[in-house]
């Protein structure tokens, strides 16, 4: 089964958001638990849980990927601010067990002159105290460009986060295609080299999402710009190579490239007409 689909707006809801997938011809996507830039969640109304649930299983969905809100620093040297990410972290995780089987992506944080070291023992500090034995959630790490003082732009500091954590082994990743461009692995000159050093470093069975994205950047620019498909230094051939990819195309992809619905809908059109069976 090719799971592909995009960022949606949960605003209306997770009806609506099913609704919406269908709309674009999408069997998976994405949202963010609450605004990306921070505030309050929406309540979780059970029948509108329950219509999408009735609606997921209909029509065959992937996984649905919940995304953490921008603003969360888990690694801040500013006590409030990681204080923060983990009331947030933890009250959207006790949302997400009404929806069982969901995985919660986050962005590691940004060490802000602390060192990574320091900023990777404060990432595991608010995993141990959010994580629990008995969640059905998986929470994922995100791969990520390396702007800034950002952690997780190399493999070897997210194997560091799970070898930390007191449930590191339920741990998973996130790979986003325009992150690991930007901060520096060659995915359109090797993909297979690349691949081999995550499974190397942090193992393929723990990754469980792709970001499908282009982007606006070259090779190690560690900046962050996502492209739409085929719009920027990626290209259309090596996300077709990404997709299709035997290590990779069982894995939910999730478009997050700069796009209403009518631009998601094609994209995912497009990848259709690329994905051999």
């Amino acid at each position: 089964m090719f799971y592909i689909g995009c960022h949606l707006s949960a605003a209306e809801g997770f009806a609506a958001m099913g609704r919406d997938a269908l709309a674009v011809g999408a069997n998976v996507f994405q949202f963010f638990t609450r605004n990306p830039r921070g505030g309050a969640a929406k309540d979780i109304v059970p029948a509108d849980v329950a219509a999408y649930r009735a609606m997921a299983e209909a029509h065959g969905f992937g996984t649905m990927l919940a995304h953490a809100s921008y603003t969360i620093n888990p690694c801040s040297a500013t006590p409030r601010t990681r204080e923060f990410a983990l009331e947030t972290m933890a009250d959207d995780l006790v949302r997400l067990e009404n929806l069982p089987g969901s995985y919660y992506n986050f962005h590691p944080g940004s060490h802000v002159g602390q060192g990574i070291g320091r900023g990777i023992e404060l990432i595991v500090e608010t995993l141990d105290a959010i994580m629990t034995t008995d969640q059905r959630t998986t929470v994922l790490l995100e791969t990520m460009s390396g702007k800034g003082s950002e952690v997780g732009s190399r493999f070897e500091e997210l194997r560091r986060i799970m070898d930390g954590a007191r449930l590191g082994d339920r741990l998973g990743v996130c790979l986003d295609t325009c992150h690991i461009s930007d901060a520096g692995y060659d995915v359109a000159g090797d993909l297979d080299d690349v691949l081999a050093t995550f499974d190397r470093v942090v193992g393929l069975d723990r990754l469980k999402a792709i970001h499908l994205n282009d982007s606006k950047n070259p090779l190690g620019a560690h900046k962050d710009r996502h492209a739409k498909i085929g719009e920027g230094t990626l290209g259309t051939a090596l996300l077709a190579r990404v997709i299709n990819h035997p290590q990779l195309r069982d894995l939910p992809f999730y478009l997050e490239t700069p796009n209403e619905l009518d631009g998601y809908a094609a994209e995912i059109a497009l990848l259709k007409s690329l994905r051999k069976q």
